[in-house]
């Protein structure tokens, strides 16, 4: 626990010096060069009463987001692996003591039919959720399920970026993981307040706090070059819970040079069974959850940050304009549960929690266009290995939109000639051209290049 300093983060939230409007707006300044601010100054930002100032930290906060990644947002679906757990996390369906749910593990055939699912939906990044049960979801299996994944191809698309979610690993086991071509390994701490960590898990492996929170550096020393944290707001005071996340951000960075490559921002949902979800005993409101975005994308600039589809879809339409650069989309929270119905869903008592968000891919990608946010499905940078310490340093200055950009444009195309609806086709026809038209010189000669071999039928085409 030695970078999660608690009596810091309450000093800080406790410091009444930092509701100074002067102070906060010369911290919005700064921080409009992108170049991330304090621990110190991110609490001051927390403090914001002003309606005015509140508008200055949102209008902020999209400049830098749109200075490092533009208007793209990148989808992507979960997969869920099981729901057996050994665990009893208070605020989860899959919580082992939960007697009402109904418990499925995928056979390596079953995932091999969600993956083409999903494939066939237009998704080409998936982050699979593995859960934690010794038996039912280890680290052999987890590597059979990726490796059926990558081997689909349908008409030339396939799932060409994995992401793990998986419970914390031993050194040696993550050495493992990396070898089977995973992308991001992702591990949410849910809460950095220890003693409510230690009274949401009373029992299980998870209950080992500093095993949880020292994940990413094992995974990090094991090879592995993005990892992605996040925390589960609702449990404890929200201005605690961000200040903590950026510590551990900030830990990250300062000791192996690479922050996390996402960031994850939940909120609780009410789950079967769970009590704790049922009734949140720190409910976060829609205004102090875009606070704590803003924030976060004030302090860590570079840092991909994922907005799921926990949330409602008029909220998520807002916070696409807010620093949101990642989005679940189509989403099931259940193994299996892609070709089932909503009703059917209800009926089994599969998920791990509610939704808010039902669209499908193909109506997400509408509404963004729409919106004027360019739907990308680009995993470039994963397969030309600007990852890691390549990718931070491309972020970080500012730089990876140039190579972003003319992938978002390829996939997009992609999409909308394999699998978009009449509708969305004709709705997203200007806006292509649209963003086609802001590339200049030499890059839009390489870009319609790139967009000649779509329309001839090549598939996969990126810088």
């Amino acid at each position: 626990m030695d970078f999660i300093n608690e009596g810091y983060i309450n000093s800080l939230i406790d410091d009444d010096s930092l509701e100074n409007e002067y102070l906060q707006r010369d911290i919005i300044k700064k921080a409009s060069e992108a170049k991330g601010i304090s621990l110190r100054e991110s609490a001051a930002l927390l403090k914001i009463s002003s309606l005015e100032i509140l508008e200055e930290l949102f209008h902020t906060e999209k400049e830098i987001k749109e200075k490092i990644y533009g208007n793209r947002l990148v989808l992507f679906a979960p997969l869920y692996l099981t729901n057996l757990c050994v665990n009893n996390c208070l605020y989860c369906a899959f919580r082992k003591d939960n007697k009402e749910l109904k418990r499925k593990t995928l056979t390596l055939d079953e995932v091999e039919e969600e993956a083409t699912f999903l494939v066939k939906q237009g998704q080409k990044r998936i982050l699979l959720v593995c859960g934690e049960h010794p038996k039912k979801a280890n680290i052999d299996f987890i590597g059979e399920a990726i490796g059926r994944i990558y081997n689909i191809n349908f008409n030339g698309n396939n799932i060409s970026r994995i992401n793990v979610n998986t419970a914390p690993l031993s050194l040696e086991k993550f050495e493992i993981l990396k070898s089977f071509g995973i992308g991001t390994y992702q591990c949410f701490q849910e809460t950095y307040h220890y003693s409510t960590y230690m009274s949401m898990h009373p029992y299980g492996p998870k209950r080992d706090y500093s095993w949880r929170l020292y994940a990413m550096d094992r995974a990090l020393q094991a090879g592995i070059d993005d990892v992605g944290i996040g925390a589960l707001f609702g449990l404890t005071n929200y201005e605690f819970e961000t200040l903590a996340l950026l510590m551990h951000a900030f830990d990250l960075d300062r000791k192996y040079g690479i922050g996390p490559h996402t960031i994850s921002i939940p909120r609780l949902e009410p789950a079967l069974n769970a009590p704790v979800a049922i009734n949140p005993p720190h409910a976060v409101d829609d205004i102090s959850f875009k606070k704590l975005i803003a924030i976060i994308r004030l302090a860590v600039p570079y840092t991909g940050i994922i907005l799921s589809t926990r949330e409602r879809a008029e909220l998520r339409r807002e916070l696409f304009a807010l620093g949101i650069s990642q989005i679940s989309a189509g989403s099931r929270t259940a193994p299996g549960s892609y070709k089932e119905s909503q009703e059917s869903l209800k009926q089994h008592q599969l998920e791990q929690f509610q939704l808010g968000d039902h669209r499908s891919l193909d109506e997400i990608v509408r509404d963004c266009t729409t919106l004027g946010y360019m739907p990308s499905f680009c995993t470039a940078c994963y397969r030309s290995h600007r990852t890691g310490d390549r990718f931070m340093e491309l972020a970080k200055t500012g730089n990876i939109g140039k190579i972003c950009v003319p992938n978002a444009l390829s996939t997009f195309k992609e999409y909308l000639i394999d699998f978009a609806s009449d509708e969305t086709k004709k709705s997203a026809e200007k806006f292509f051209n649209d963003e086609l038209e802001k590339i200049n010189g030499s890059t839009k000669n390489k870009v319609e290049k790139m967009l000649e071999r779509v329309d001839s039928g090549e598939r996969d085409v990126f810088f």
